[in-house]
């Protein structure tokens, strides 16, 4: 199984990896009021995700892909449960409040990811990404003082939700060197799958969306699969604050994708916004340009 030990190479890796999930929240915008069919999205997204791992593994590993099951750990089932989570409570986040908002506060991993690796894995930051940290937590607070006005308390907390949802997962990645870290995603899939499955049930609503929505969901689970695989791959040659502050792709793209008038969204980007998304994306710029001269590398077994 394919796996990078490179910095220099996983840097483009999980800055893709950003990108394809960038358009999660256009996707979302797409579908047919999704806010009354949420666990109908996670339920089908969840399914493609635990379908296409499963084929990955199958296809890289043979036969015996299944064993993997078997070697999950607790760091696995951690990690696969807070991946989970943070999947269940973007969408609720995204259709409460706008794009930006939710994007924002997942634009807090990177700071929750740093107290996480450093409580739990022992991590040490250098001050060079405290610095590229500092500027992006500047661009997030002008970027939420331009976005007060469509702000919901639901909204919000659900998107800091998923912020530390996946700050969990991207932990856990490092924290066990020999966890099977696909069959950890795999997982994630499966955790939203039976959660949706068993609220639906309860409440005796239908399983499946209009077959609009469920294209829609099915193409969201797949770029959400693709992204977190290259993210997965990428995770192990980069300290877990680092690697986040790299995704913030998402963000930055997350909001242009929505605002691009050829996609007929218009959700148009306030100046604040605008200037915090660029202080966003220095930050990414100064990191990408500082571990080149930095070979520092923390090694957890």
């Amino acid at each position: 199984m394919l796996e990078i030990k490179n910095e220099k190479i996983a840097i483009p890796v999980v800055l893709i990896a950003g990108l394809l999930w960038s358009f999660g929240p256009l996707i979302v915008r797409y579908m047919d009021q999704p806010n009354l069919v949420p666990w109908q999205y996670l339920f089908t997204r969840g399914v493609v995700i635990f379908i296409i791992l499963n084929f990955y593994l199958y296809f890289s590993e043979g036969k015996s892909f299944y064993k993997n099951y078997f070697n999950i750990g607790l760091s696995g089932l951690i990690g696969g449960c807070g991946l989970g989570v943070a999947m269940i409570t973007f969408i609720w986040s995204i259709t409460n409040t706008s794009a930006a908002i939710t994007l924002l506060c997942l634009a807090a991993m990177p700071f929750m990811t740093a107290l996480l690796g450093f409580l739990f894995l022992k991590e040490k930051i250098s001050f060079n990404v405290w610095i590229a940290i500092l500027v992006a937590a500047v661009g997030i607070f002008i970027m939420a003082i331009g976005n007060t006005n469509k702000n919901s308390l639901l909204g919000l907390v659900f998107g800091l939700s998923s912020a530390i949802g996946f700050s969990v997962f991207s932990v856990s990645l490092r924290w066990r060197k020999e966890t099977p870290k696909f069959t950890t995603v795999a997982i994630a899939g499966m955790f939203c799958a039976i959660v949706s499955s068993a609220i639906l049930f309860n409440s005796g609503s239908s399983f499946i969306s209009s077959s609009y929505n469920e294209g829609l969901f099915a193409v969201h689970g797949t770029l959400v699969c693709l992204g977190l695989i290259l993210y997965s791959i990428g995770s192990k040659a980069i300290p877990a604050a680092e690697l986040t502050l790299l995704s913030l792709t998402e963000i930055i793209g997350g909001i242009f994708w929505v605002w691009l008038p050829i996609f007929g969204i218009n959700e148009i980007p306030s100046n604040n916004t605008i200037i915090g998304g660029f202080l966003i994306f220095m930050s990414i710029i100064y990191y990408s340009l500082t571990i080149k001269t930095n070979r520092r590398f923390i090694a957890l077994n």
